[in-house]
């Protein structure tokens, strides 16, 4: 299932535009969409301005959670997933105009760099009205942002890379570390000490980082606490929340209240 994309001129090849940073805005209008894997020449940061957003590359999966973005760096090779009536904003930077990561991150998104990525999406064309000064601004304001840690690491392990497509498409699945050893055709010892190597992290860890990107994205497209509890398989939603505040710091109203006011939530390791 493809984004239906709603561009703000047509034939938009963002590679092709001559500009230092240009920004899409796009309306997702299926239940859920997945964009094919592609990369572009261009660093791209993946904003959300309503609903809930993932960016899956090579390595892992990335939240998009509110008021952050995640950073793309030229090239790499990604594919974005959308909730229902999600709203997206793609700022597509020239290699080299600003000192960004050389890395896939999440970044904190300030309230001023959010009108600025608004602003510059507002304009038909790139070298349109104040589009340039919008830009320049924007750039400045980027490398500024703190690099949040919110993502699930894969590896391109096989074995890993299974288990954590299975738990994606079927969150609610708690099968022990025995069962999916016997799947994977390995001994318990053995396959934690891979999801070790491979992720850095036990597997019990691990899974629950899923799990809490599986609630983020849920909870910022509109779901109840009620909702995800039973959706990430847990036995009570109490259970749910005391999960949730170790991991983050707060309980889930409370972290996406803060993160609406602006506040600096505590995201995971």
């Amino acid at each position: 299932m493809g984004f239906q994309l709603r561009y703000p001129w047509p034939d938009l090849d963002p590679d092709d535009v001559a500009a230092p940073a240009i920004a899409v805005r796009l309306d997702i209008t299926e239940n859920r969409a997945e964009a094919a894997e592609h990369a572009h020449r261009k660093g791209q940061l993946v904003f959300a301005l309503g609903g809930g957003v993932m960016c899956r590359v090579p390595d892992g999966l990335w939240m998009v959670p509110p008021h952050c973005g995640v950073w793309l760096p030229g090239g790499t090779r990604h594919t974005n997933i959308a909730t229902a009536n999600a709203r997206i904003l793609f700022v597509f930077v020239e290699p080299g105009a600003a000192e960004l990561p050389d890395r896939c991150c999440t970044l904190s998104i300030s309230p001023l760099l959010r009108e600025l990525i608004i602003a510059l999406s507002d304009h038909m064309l790139p070298d349109h009205g104040n589009a340039p000064l919008v830009a320049q601004l924007l750039l400045s304001e980027l490398p500024r942002m703190p690099i949040q840690r919110l993502h699930l690491p894969i590896s391109t392990e096989p074995r890993v890379q299974r288990i954590a497509a299975a738990l994606a498409d079927d969150p609610s699945d708690r099968s022990t570390m025995a069962e999916w050893a016997d799947r994977m055709a390995l001994s318990e010892s053995s396959l934690a000490r891979l999801i070790l190597r491979e992720t850095g992290l036990t597997f019990g860890r691990w899974r629950q980082q899923l799990h809490l990107i599986v609630a983020l994205r849920e909870l910022s497209a509109g779901a109840s606490v009620q909702q995800v509890s039973t959706e990430l398989g847990y036995e009570s939603v109490t259970a749910f929340i005391t999960m949730f505040k170790k991991a983050l710091g707060k309980p889930p109203a409370k972290y996406l209240s803060d993160i609406v006011q602006g506040g600096s939530p505590a995201f995971a390791a």
